[in-house]
């Protein structure tokens, strides 16, 4: 299963030294100017016959002069080996002070300070050589690695049976400081360990090696600190491994069986980092992409298995991971970039995904690469299309649009991994089939973090946050969903907000539909955005209000407008996603542009369209998240097209399907006055919100449409109708009606049409008058005595 891709890291090589001896090296360094060179050597040649520079040493470790070529000091003539490492200050300028870390396999750290003059130009002398201060680091540890990248050394020591993981920061003005420590219920006594990051131990064994603990630590700029351990593997038992997750407070512990007998033997586990991912490989067993962003559920991480398959991702050769996601196969040599292969993971969720557990691991996986070259959203947006109802333990639409939009602000701002939900699920209970876990909390209390800058501010902003923040920040649309409420209900009974509250929210939802139109590069099938929609977009308001409030009273110390941006840019990308799903499904249906019009049949494709649109209403509804607008008229119109009328009515009685202004309007235009028609449009009338019925019914040249355009119009004019004496009527009907009932109340009528000059609020009022509502009153009179 190829999930990881790896391709090799090439660099152009420079000669820099060669020893005329034939010695086996055990670790070399060279400092950043490439003017000096360590190494440590096991004195042996290829005939067995010790080495000349110090015959009575196992070990032997030297200082080289190599610009140009001058002397060699010996720095180390011991029994143990000794690994070295020059320190590279992040600083542009070159210093003449050098540093370089001696580690002893007798369980020893030093510093060696080391001052260079220039002679002659650009030659590089090593001053005082015969004395080179040192300090001593550490001493008694049983583990240590090297971070190359941000120049931090984490090594264990053993205190009181307790296993204490600390770390020293080495600084550009030369100085070093201990960062953290913390206690780890882990047991290295009387265990050999690998040194990691220091260079490949050729004259170990091997294979034995690979059967010993295995322990490194990885961190990230988000503030992550994860402690990767396994211990002691013995051929056919099971396989267990532990991940600290410190920034977490909380340790996981995975175990696992052993793959099938007829797999090929194993190198032990090897761990991976992988930015936001960190990878457990064992050969022909399985390969685990641990989460270590949001690790909490298990559903998050995916676990692959397989024998062969898996036996060619990665060299079976002993492999050490290195930082910025490079992987050293110490056998050949040779350095690999490793990385998720998009492509394998979507192969993967179309062909191998059954489980929903491997759905949801695999899609978060897949959008985690969103910021990579290539990203193929439109291919996980086509699968999300056509496999709606294959989840059953989560939603997969709500799953989509959260993770989808987290992902894609999360580089822009990193500190919203935790004001913003990555998930839709909140709880898993279903086992992952062929791993179990257990998970323990730490005891963050003891862990203890001695410096608030870069790095180690962002991971105590972590620790803080987990320790004293009950419950999370996350931010939820509940306070949205109360408001938009009221707002709809204080409409719907004639209330108002202020006009300036109400036209802020609009203008929010402006922002919102510009930045999308701005990114929308090519044109689209289905014409959204390009009605009111009046509701929608008083949600699309009140969600950057309210989302825009959240990340400003939790993001101290970013601008305003970075902020504001994120904002839309979420928003916007939430809106975008969901009309991506439906030109895909409308692409793939090869759905015809008159389904735009209601004076046609709806086809297999109209309903797998409606279908989609109905699963994305009811999981946007659940999350109160908006809609482009014009989404609720397309979803009507499809609607007409595809369900008969009992149908239709009761998905309109039951929320699923708005009565929109323009699907309402299209539909009294297009259709014509059949039986059929008659009765659908009659049913929709009656249950149109006053305001829509009284635009609409005059689209519709029937009785009865004049009937309600008639009692609307007296319901008007009588509302704040008081009874005068009758000389103030007009004296004489001018209508012919020889009845005195409909006289005296048409009479009435006009005298009010003179006097407010017909105060009615709906449109198309200047077609309707005294006269019409004589007339309509008349016909109906005659339809119900059947004349």
């Amino acid at each position: 299963m190829q999930v990881l891709g790896t391709e090799p890291v090439s660099s152009a090589r420079t000669h820099l030294y060669t020893f005329e001896k034939d010695m086996q090296a055990v670790s070399c360094s060279v400092n950043s100017e490439r003017t000096l060179l360590a190494a440590s050597f096991v004195q042996y040649t290829k005939e067995g016959v010790r080495s000349e520079f110090h015959p009575g040493s196992k070990c032997l470790t030297l200082l080289v002069e190599i610009h140009p070529v001058d002397s060699v000091k010996v720095l180390k003539a011991v029994d143990s080996c000794i690994w070295v490492q020059f320190l590279y200050p992040h600083a542009e300028s070159h210093h003449l002070q050098n540093h370089l870390l001696l580690i002893s396999e007798e369980k020893y750290i030093e510093r060696f300070n080391i001052q260079i003059t220039r002679e002659d130009g650009n030659r590089a002398v090593i001053r005082n050589s015969s004395h080179l201060p040192k300090d001593r680091i550490a001493e008694d540890f049983a583990w240590a690695q090297w971070d190359m990248s941000e120049q931090r050394l984490y090594y264990i020591e053993l205190e009181k049976s307790k296993s204490v993981l600390r770390c020293i920061q080495f600084w550009p003005d030369e100085s070093f400081t201990l960062m953290f420590e913390m206690p780890l219920d882990i047991s290295l006594s009387g265990l050999r360990f690998k040194f990691v990051n220091f260079g490949y131990d050729y004259h170990q064994d091997q294979e034995k090696l690979c059967n010993q603990p295995s322990l490194c630590v990885f961190t990230n700029h988000t503030g992550s600190l994860c402690v990767c351990y396994s211990p002691k593997f013995d051929s056919g038992e099971e396989i267990t491994y532990s991940v600290f997750y410190l920034h977490k407070g909380y340790r996981k512990t995975f175990t696992s069986a052993p793959g099938s007998a007829g797999s090929h033997v194993t190198k032990g586990i090897t761990f991976l980092n992988l930015g936001y991912l960190v990878a457990v490989y064992f050969p022909g067993h399985f390969l685990h992409l641990l989460n270590i962003q949001h690790p909490d559920l298990i559903c998050h991480s995916l676990f692959l298995t397989g024998n062969n398959k898996m036996a060619a991702v990665l060299p079976p050769s002993p492999l050490q991971s290195l930082p910025g996601s490079l992987i050293l196969d110490c056998s050949s040599g040779k350095v690999y970039r490793a990385t998720l292969d998009q492509s394998y993971l979507l192969w993967f969720l179309w062909n191998a995904a059954h489980l929903d557990c491997e759905k949801m691991a695999a899609l978060h996986c897949a959008l985690s690469c969103g910021q990579d070259p290539g990203f193929q959203e439109d291919q996980i947006i086509q699968w999300v299309c056509e496999h709606v109802s294959g989840c059953h333990s989560f939603d997969l639409i709500q799953e989509f649009l959260i993770a989808s939009s987290y992902w894609s602000v999360y580089p822009e701002l990193v500190d919203v991994d935790m004001l913003l939900p990555h998930s839709s699920v909140l709880t898993w209970n279903e086992e992952i089939p062929g791993i179990m876990l257990v998970t323990e909390e730490l005891p963050l209390l003891l862990m203890k973090v001695y410096s608030l800058t870069g790095y180690w501010a962002k991971l105590n902003s972590n620790l803080e946050y987990v320790k004293y923040t009950k419950p999370h920040l996350h931010y939820h649309n509940s306070v949205v969903r109360r408001e938009w409420h009221n707002l709809i209900s204080e409409e719907k009974t004639g209330k108002r907000r202020s006009t300036m509250y109400v036209r802020n929210i609009l203008d929010n939802a402006i922002k919102v539909i510009s930045n999308m139109e701005i990114r929308t590069l090519e044109p689209r099938l289905i014409p959204l955005l390009q009605e009111e929609d009046r509701h929608q977009r008083l949600l699309i308001g009140l969600m950057v209000s309210e989302l825009r409030d959240h990340l400003v009273r939790h993001l101290q110390g970013v601008e305003k407008k970075k902020i504001e941006q994120t904002t839309l840019d979420y928003i916007s990308k939430l809106l975008n996603l969901i009309w991506c799903m439906l030109e895909t499904i409308w692409r793939k249906h090869s759905v015809h542009p008159w389904v735009l019009h209601l004076n046609n049949r709806g086809s297999a494709a109209d309903f797998e369209v409606f279908h989609l649109m109905t699963r994305i209403l009811d999981a946007s509804n659940n999350l109160c998240f908006p809609l482009p607008p014009g989404f609720h008229s397309l979803h009507m119109i499809l609607g007409v097209h595809c369900l008969p009328l009992y149908n239709l009515l009761h998905y309109i009685d039951n929320g699923v399907l708005l009565l929109t202004e323009t699907a309402v309007t299209m539909l009294m235009k297009d259709l014509d006055n059949s039986e059929k028609n008659e009765k659908l449009k009659f049913s929709i009338i009656v249950r149109l919100p006053p305001l829509i019925g009284q635009k609409v019914c005059r689209f519709w040249d029937h009785p009865m449409s004049s009937n309600i355009i008639s009692r609307n119009h007296v319901a008007q004019l009588l509302k704040n109708y008081k009874k005068e004496p009758r000389n103030s009527m007009i004296g004489k009907s001018s209508f012919p009606t020889e009845f005195l009932p409909l006289n005296y109340f048409i009479e009435t009528l006009t005298g009010l049409e003179s006097s407010h000059q017909a105060l009615c609020d709906f449109e198309g009022q200047d077609n309707v008058d005294a006269e019409f509502v004589e007339e309509a009153a008349l016909k109906h009179t005659m339809a119900l005595l059947g004349l």
